[in-house]
């Protein structure tokens, strides 16, 4: 296994480029199997979530070609309604393939997805969206089996904001029979795009980027070409890896107000920003003021930049609280970032953080996606060497960030065990 090996203290500088947005890609790769022919994505990331996407779809029948920032998906020969357990479990962004598959194929046989390091992902609600359409249901030895001869448009209401849940709910309507509503639907901007993708291939969705989707069902879809938006998580990142080494960096390539919520806490820190049309240059606090953050659905502060700003807490001049509203429990990094001398304690699931002058270099591990990211910023930020081990979970949705991270100045190498 790869790990990190980070000599922290050191000062940033210069520009660092933002890649597509992961949490895009996955559902649009989805949608594409609503259409035969061939669909091309461009500004798409090597990442191993997409690698374990594309794999899924070709056992399904599309054929893929993934290279250089292009996908293209052929889902012409579509034919095998299954997502076995073995991929699913491995990344619980396939049962994205449910709703397609139902809406092109009448039928679906979907693993549940495996258990989740930060904590219960459960999947009533895309169930209930299905059986709302017209589909049949049964949960038979582990596998989701869904059959519907024809769908039709229906009212669906979440009673929890659910991206998941939003995107197959409306991957399977907009082939559904007449009109379907969606009320309290996630805003997030994946959600956006990947209706925005669903609409070029020939779908009716209204209310893109609201709570409230109204959606037209069509006869036929048509494989189209689209670019990925850029990672907001990513560049959220970006902007707190300057903010905690306190140096001045520019990040490109991004849609600043999809991250306004960390740029107002930022600015509550005391960083100032000079912000264009697709960049963001970051003025550091050299005080880090304490902030207190509570995580929430878009577009409130995301969850997957709950961790990395934790991170940047830990050396605030006083003391503050984080709260994770969508995951709870995802408390997993701070145990590690104690482990590099943080003051960080957990009391009935929120975060309180004493901020420290300085942290100090030590061996970690990885539990999760989002964690690694805040254990890399830590590392940035401490004094001496910092070994991350288990970075497979980072390698899920950062695209050669050790890379992009050395071409602004950090002492960041990748090592093989």
């Amino acid at each position: 296994m790869d790990k990190f090996i980070i000599r922290g203290g050191k000062s940033l500088s210069g520009e660092i480029s933002v890649s597509g947005a992961k949490n895009a890609v996955l559902p649009i790769m989805a949608a594409t199997l609503l259409a035969e022919g061939r669909s091309v994505l461009t500004n798409v990331p090597s990442l191993n979530d997409i690698k374990s996407m594309a794999h899924l779809l070709r056992v399904i029948g599309a054929r893929i070609d993934y290279s250089e920032e292009s996908l293209k998906i052929d889902a012409k020969d579509v034919c095998f309604p299954e997502a076995p357990y073995e991929l699913v479990s491995k990344m619980r962004a396939s049962v994205w393939v449910l709703g397609p598959l139902l809406a092109r194929l009448g039928k679906a046989k979907v693993s549940f997805p495996g258990g989740c390091a930060i904590g219960t992902r459960p999947v009533d609600l895309h169930l209930m969206a299905m059986e709302k359409l017209g589909a049949v249901i049964e949960i038979k030895h582990g596998y989701i089996h869904a059959t519907a001869e024809k769908l039709i448009g229906a009212d669906i209401h979440f009673e929890n904001v659910s991206v998941g849940a939003t995107i197959n709910a409306m991957m399977a309507a907009v082939k559904a029979e007449g009109i379907t509503n969606i009320t309290n639907a996630a805003a997030e901007p994946e959600v956006a795009a990947t209706a925005e993708f669903l609409n070029k291939m020939g779908a009716k969705i209204t209310g893109v980027g609201t709570s409230h989707l109204i959606i037209e069902g069509v006869n036929e879809l048509f494989p189209v070409g689209a670019e990925m938006i850029p990672d907001r998580i990513e560049a959220g990142t970006f902007l707190l890896a300057g903010a905690i080494t306190k140096s001045k960096i520019t990040v490109t390539n991004c849609i600043p107000e999809h991250i306004q919520s960390l740029i107002d806490k930022m600015k509550q820190a005391g960083c100032k920003f000079e912000i264009k049309d697709k960049s963001i240059t970051l003025i550091p606090a050299q005080k880090i003021k304490p902030v207190n953050m509570i995580a929430n659905p878009y577009p409130a502060f995301p969850t997957d930049l709950q961790a990395q700003f934790l991170a940047y807490m830990c050396l605030a001049e006083g003391s503050c609280s984080i709260e994770d509203k969508v995951f709870p429990d995802r408390f997993m990094h701070v145990a590690e970032l104690n482990r590099l001398q943080a003051d960080i304690r957990i009391q009935n699931k929120v975060a309180l953080i004493n901020g420290v002058k300085l942290m100090s270099g030590a061996p970690v591990m990885a539990t999760d996606l989002r964690a690694s990211a805040a254990l890399v910023l830590a590392g940035l930020a401490a004094e001496g060497e910092t070994e991350i081990a288990r970075i497979y979970h980072i390698d899920r949705g950062y695209d050669h960030i050790e890379t992009k991270l050395q071409g602004i100045g950090a002492d960041i190498e990748r090592v093989s065990s």
